[in-house]
């Protein structure tokens, strides 16, 4: 009789775990202080020396990989003959890596018989520290092109350049393919760069300041809307966000360094970079400020709104401006403010400002990250990542309430089969067979 029970609540609590593995949503790991997070759907692959053997990345898939000083490294990637496409690499090095300033990543995009279609470059400039830098590639098809207009397979090549003091510790690699939407059909797009933009600074803002806290890389970067927001970042750390831009829509940013308890005054060159990439992850624009333990302010430049006409223009801040999405802004801290300033966080305020009324999109269908829906304004309201966005969102409630109910009706009629098995059995008898051993539970 005691062992009957014993087997009823071992049951009882299988049944109630496995309906509160059911329910309970799993847990996100936040990388530490200075670690980039990479995206936790990556797959790993590795770049080869020649392009005959260089392994394909699949559009719209996160992709790992890594590169040593000087290394050239190939990829592959399938093209159609219609869509404008993009390649790009976040290069991240070593925590405490040495960089220098003309060390850094070249992305180019190319046919495979070496024709160039496009390259990117990024380096880590007057801010020479080791922190996460893009560099993207992109193919556009336009009338008349001569050249990287077919489809077919084209090859990425990501090189890398390091300086002999620099250090010489593998850089990470995060890789990701896009093709841009087809246009709606009959629809007529200008093929020349506007001739002119508002130009002008945007005023300061002066609403209440709101705290939000960054995340570790673009996969985990949070989302803001119009504001004030509030957030600390530690020597060596960046921190990431992001903001929907829609078509006609222009976007300003600023941040401001607040000064220090610790009663240094060291000059410090090039202390906090503020950089800005588009939603194909390529680099659109940065800004830097020194420090000597008082408050100091950066702002990027101001840049035209989204315009798709945006990328016939020489300049490659204008270039990069071409399309909807989520934009992406990074706080870099050098890591020599530690010397003089110790290792905790400074805090500091992200101002963020999108102007003009939302346009419609030149794309047919859905414009898949090319564009900003009302959720994406919702998520940015609420300050969430891709991922909680994710397990917030409708259809992520809705699947999981089947899956956990479908679980929980299986299990349930395992249990009452299990029991009735029991009960219609003699005593002392297991079912199943006489000179089968007692069954210990689940």
């Amino acid at each position: 009789m005691n062992r009957q029970r014993n087997r009823g609540r071992v049951t009882a609590a299988a049944l109630a775990a496995m309906c509160a593995a059911a329910v309970l949503p799993g847990q996100a790991h936040a990388a530490g202080p200075g670690m980039y997070a990479f995206d936790p759907d990556a797959k790993n692959v590795q770049g080869a020396a020649t392009n005959v053997e260089a392994s394909t990345l699949d559009e719209g898939v996160p992709y790992r990989s890594m590169i040593k000083p000087g290394e050239k490294l190939y990829y592959r990637v399938t093209l159609d003959d219609a869509s404008a496409a993009y390649v790009s690499a976040v290069a991240v090095p070593g925590e405490s890596g040495a960089v220098a300033y003309g060390d850094g990543i070249t992305v180019s995009l190319r046919e495979t018989d070496d024709t160039r279609c496009d390259s990117g470059q990024a380096n880590f400039g007057t801010g020479a520290y080791a922190r996460p830098i893009t560099a993207y590639a992109s193919r556009t098809v336009k009338e008349g092109g001569s050249t990287c207009q077919e489809g077919g397979p084209y090859d990425v090549l990501v090189e890398r350049e390091s300086k002999a003091g620099s250090s010489q510790e593998p850089w990470g690699l995060e890789l990701r393919f896009l093709q841009e939407p087809k246009l709606k059909s009959g629809t007529s797009m200008p093929t020349e760069a506007p001739e002119s933009w508002p130009s002008a600074s945007a005023k300061p803002l002066t609403g209440k300041q709101q705290k939000r806290s960054g995340g570790s890389g673009f996969s985990e970067a949070t989302s803001l809307e119009n504001g004030r927001w509030q957030d600390t970042v530690a020597p060596g750390q960046t921190r990431f966000y992001r903001v929907p831009v829609d078509w006609g829509q222009q976007l300003y940013a600023s941040a401001g360094l607040s000064n220090t308890t610790s009663g240094g005054e060291e000059f410090v060159g090039s202390a906090l970079t503020l950089s800005l990439a588009n939603p194909a992850q390529g680099q659109v624009s940065d800004a830097t400020l020194s420090y000597s333990g008082g408050p100091a302010s950066a702002s990027l430049r101001p840049l035209p709104p989204v315009a798709y006409r945006n990328r016939f223009d020489p300049s490659s801040q204008v270039s990069a401006m071409r399309f909807a999405g989520w934009y992406y802004l990074s706080v870099s801290l050098s890591p020599k403010l530690k010397e003089s300033y110790g290792a905790e966080p400074i805090p500091f305020e992200l101002s963020v400002q999108v102007k003009n009324q939302a346009e419609e999109s030149p794309y047919e269908g859905d414009a898949g990250v090319f564009g900003v829906t009302d959720q994406d304004r919702e998520v940015a309201r609420k300050g969430q990542n891709a991922e909680q966005a994710a397990k917030s969102g409708p259809m992520t409630v809705v699947a999981a309430a089947g899956i956990g109910t479908g679980s929980v009706l299986v299990l349930g009629l395992g249990v009452w089969t299990l029991l009735a098995r029991r009960r219609a059995s003699p005593a002392g008898h297991p079912a199943g067979g006489g000179h089968q051993p007692p069954a210990q539970g689940w």
